[in-house]
């Protein structure tokens, strides 16, 4: 038997769909799905990881834990490990030291701890430890094995970690790789008829990424945490490239926080007659003085003519763009809407689908063995590109165009299967109408766009019109992306006399610096180094999540600014891209064979030792910076009983927000919150003066409300629904009343009588209630509409409706079918009934009906 192991499942399948002479069977291992077929007569089987089965953590054994916390000595209570630095002095506790969590001590313990923790020894630990069984299984009966995970750093670490699970049982079996960038057959077949050997350093070099990001992030992240654990956000984020790239956003934002506007004054004047009227500014774009501008207004004024003093015409060529990298591809997403993040789990889903090649590449030059033809001819038969594929192959042999960075693991991103909008989700093809069309473009000819300058003369006094037309489209007739509308002048002569409309005089300032988009900051982390194209819209991604940025483009909030100017003020080499940089650059000479993981790894630990070492003198400096920035971004307003600041908090034990005031315990005041994404407001609440906040909910527009629940305007009546069915089933009358709980904000239908038939049915929360009159015909639940920004919904608010088990049944024997269009993934039909089951998502219940 040949054992093929792929990244994931779907890879798995697909593999052995492109392979297999006939239909592969499915079947299972233990829980784990695993694929059977026939190659030439010989069994093979596929089985998908999910991902790293392996993940390096700090040995167990041999660092003490408690409450989740590594603490660094022994479960002796000796100092750990024996080959520490000699520069670090013994940690100043014994042996069964009293813990007591409220202690001062014990936080002093923790920090003093930290240095030991730099060098604490890592091993290799389970993740997914039902895989590793399967996986074990499998290669207990493997005569040899193939890895087939994706060729990258990343994918040969996967690999690597799946390999030295299968030689624990069977080391004798001999190992090969396959390496593919797209899920074609061609493509497919060509990797398992050409199988190369695994690349054990590029998998050293992945697997140092790992070790360092752990002692960093850990380290950094706990040091943030003792220093200041309280309030809104809680656990306080670090890492070897986090930080450095929160710190790029933050100079920008000190730069808009320094710059001083300046006032300026622009000059424009309107000319020409109907239909051929336009507006030309001043020749001097900017006036420094009001005095200046107002004399060229004195200059101009009451007169009704200007003469065409010059006209210059010059044409300019657009070069076609170069192939999409990575780095490229997110943010031309970027700007058409779809972030870095989303990006890249849409296009991994395009390529596991076979419409994309790989995604996560550098390079941006197409190999040789690239057939350019025959990809346009595949992607032909989309309608909308039809006629240029036609064109573009008339013109015979195809040149691309070429970018700077050239490597031989993975072409760049470009269309391997045709898709239109009937295949594809609607975001899902916006991503890939992107990739085809400018895979298309960098085929194309260069555009040329002609300019044309006027220079027009009123009282001695100089206006310059210009305009742009493009005279050859060239790539732009396929990608229009980024492309500015034709201003075109109208027709003029030299020496000609036109209308002189006047003249407006408009007072400005200059503007700060721009914020980063993410798709900006994506290129900037590219520049300078920071993270992989695998990692970059992750870093990104937790910077959100962490709260230490938010919006698009990306600011930072009070508490991420804190950190990092702590951070930067006692440990600058931390928030520094050179670091970083340094690092990375050591793990290309890992992947080249030049160095070792462990010596790159060791003086990783020693550059964060020195790092920590400035930091721990300073941590009640670093505690008053962050205290300070979270009361700023937790700040709601004014408490109405004591006056200090009521502020967002969050729940020990439930996780969950509500505002409380600064000065518990000695005041008790606080609000709930309704579930969603909550920010302050400077506006009160125009009805009681109460402050607001902004709350959006999964799938909802942004509403602003008062955070008191007595407020008029957080009320709702009380509505009869209908009559109690259990009640009514037992010879009672009593109605059923939808009603809002003033404490948790939560709606809900009960019965007059709950206390004796306990009969009551949750609701959304958001949405104008009414009542239909009608019953449910499976449970005898009164229906009721919901009437949201997505429109009216009629549903059975029992969650419990067996009515909901049938559509469900029916829902999950749909998802089971082939799907009709090759881009309508297995996903949205099978998680349909899990979003039936949240009653704040009335559209997704299985019962709900459209009205």
């Amino acid at each position: 038997m040949k054992l093929v192991v792929t990244e994931k499942n779907d890879a798995a399948q697909k593999i052995a769909d492109l392979l297999g002479v006939k239909q592969p069977k499915a079947d299972k291992v233990y829980s784990t799905p695993v694929y059977r077929f026939d190659v030439n007569g010989e069994e093979w089987v596929t089985i998908g990881l999910r991902g790293h089965i392996l993940e390096p953590d700090f040995t167990p054994t041999m660092v003490y834990k408690k409450r989740g916390g590594w603490q660094g000595v022994t479960d002796e209570g000796e100092m750990l490990p024996a080959t520490l630095p000699d520069t670090l002095p013994r940690p100043p506790f014994k042996k069964k030291k009293p813990f007591t969590e409220d202690g001062v001590e014990l936080k002093a313990w923790k920090m003093d701890a930290l240095p030991y923790l730099v060098y604490a020894p890592i091993e290799k630990l389970p993740k997914e430890k039902e895989i590793i069984r399967s996986l074990k299984n499998l290669a207990k009966k493997a005569d040899s094995v193939i890895i087939a995970t994706d060729f990258d750093r990343e994918g040969e670490l996967i690999g690597s970690d799946a390999l030295s699970c299968i030689q624990e049982v069977n080391p004798t079996a001999p190992v090969s790789r396959a390496r593919y960038s797209a899920f074609t057959k061609e493509e497919i077949n060509h990797a398992f008829n050409n199988l190369v050997e695994l690349d054990t350093n590029l998998a050293s070099a992945g697997a140092s990424r790992q070790d360092i990001d752990l002692i960093w992030g850990a380290v950094l992240t706990r040091y943030l945490t003792l220093v200041k654990f309280a309030g809104y956000g809680n656990v306080r984020s670090s890492g070897r490239v986090q930080t450095p790239t929160l710190a790029l956003i933050v100079a920008r934002e000190r730069e808009r926080l320094a710059f001083i506007p300046e006032d300026y004054w622009v000059i424009r004047g309107a000319f020409g007659t109907d239909p051929d009227a336009f507006d030309a500014p001043h020749a001097t774009a900017r006036f420094k003085s009001e005095a200046e501008a107002q004399a060229v207004m004195a200059h101009v004024k009451g007169a009704t003519r200007a003469k065409v003093a010059s006209i210059e015409k010059k044409k300019r060529t657009v070069a076609p763009p170069v192939p999409f990298n990575t780095t490229s591809l997110m943010a031309a997403a970027s700007a058409e809407g779809i972030s870095p993040a989303r990006t890249m789990r849409i296009a991994e889903s395009l390529y596991m689908d076979g419409y994309i090649s790989y995604p996560r590449v550098d390079n941006t030059v197409y190999p040789a063995s690239l057939d350019l033809a025959e990809t346009v001819k595949t992607i032909a038969g989309n309608p909308a590109y039809a006629p240029y594929c036609k064109e573009l192959l008339a013109k015979g042999t195809l040149i691309a165009t070429r970018g700077k960075k050239e490597t031989t693991d993975h072409p760049p991103i470009y269309p391997t299967a045709k898709a239109t909008p009937d295949d594809l989700a609607p975001a899902d093809y916006k991503l890939y109408n992107l990739i085809a069309r400018r895979f298309l473009a960098t085929l194309s000819e260069a555009a040329i766009i002609e300019g044309t300058k006027v220079t027009l003369d009123v009282s001695g006094e100089p206006f310059v019109g210009r305009g742009d037309v493009l005279v050859k489209p060239g790539f732009r007739a396929i990608y229009p992306y980024g492309l500015k509308k034709d201003e075109q002048m109208p027709a003029l002569t030299e020496g000609e006399d036109i209308a002189f409309n006047g003249a407006t005089c408009t007072k400005k300032q200059t503007e700060p610096p721009a914020r980063y988009s993410q798709g900006k900051l994506i290129q900037e982390m590219e520049k300078l180094g920071l993270g992989t194209k695998s990692t970059r819209h992750s870093i990104i991604e937790r910077l959100y999540a962490v709260k230490y940025v938010q919006n698009d483009p990306i600011e930072p909030s009070q508490l991420g600014m804190a950190v990092c100017d702590a951070l930067d003020k006692f440990a600058p080499h931390i928030t520094h891209p050179e670091m970083t940089a340094e690092l990375e650059e050591e793990m290309d000479n890992i992947a080249e064979g030049r160095t070792t993981k462990s010596d790159v790894v060791s003086t990783s630990r020693n550059l964060l030792a020195e790092q920590l070492a400035s930091l721990i003198p300073h941590s009640e400096e670093v505690k008053d910076a962050l205290a300070d920035a979270v009361a700023a971004d937790a700040y709601v307003g004014p408490c109405p009983k004591c006056g200090k600041d009521l502020q967002l908090r969050a729940s020990q034990k439930t996780r969950g927000m509500f505002i409380g005031c600064a000065g518990w315990p000695d005041c008790d005041v606080t609000f709930p919150l309704p579930k969603g994404k909550v920010e302050a407001v400077p506006e009160v609440c125009p009805t009681c003066g109460m402050p607001q906040v902004k709350v959006t909910a999964f799938r909802a527009k942004p509403r602003t409300i008062c955070i008191d629940p007595n407020c008029s305007t957080n009320q709702e009546p009380d509505v009869i629904v209908g009559e109690c069915p259990t009640c009514k089933a037992a010879g009672k009358t009593a109605n059923l009343v939808a009603q809002k709980n003033p404490r948790t904000l939560k709606r809900f239908i009960r019965c007059e009588n709950y206390d004796e038939c306990n009969t009551g049915y949750p609701l959304p929360q958001y949405g104008k209630l009414e009542a239909t009159g009608e019953v449910c015909e499976h449970c005898g639940a009164p229906m009721v509409v919901v009437t949201t920004a997505r429109g009216p919904w009629k549903l059975c608010p029992n969650f419990t409706c067996p009515g909901k088990e049938q559509e469900e049944g029916q829902e999950n024997a749909t998802a089971k079918k082939p799907a009709a269009r090759s881009g309508a993934k297995k996903a949205p039909a099978k998680k349909a009934p899990a979003k039936a089951k949240s009653v704040k998502k009335p559209a997704a219940k299985s019962a709900a009906r459209k009205k």
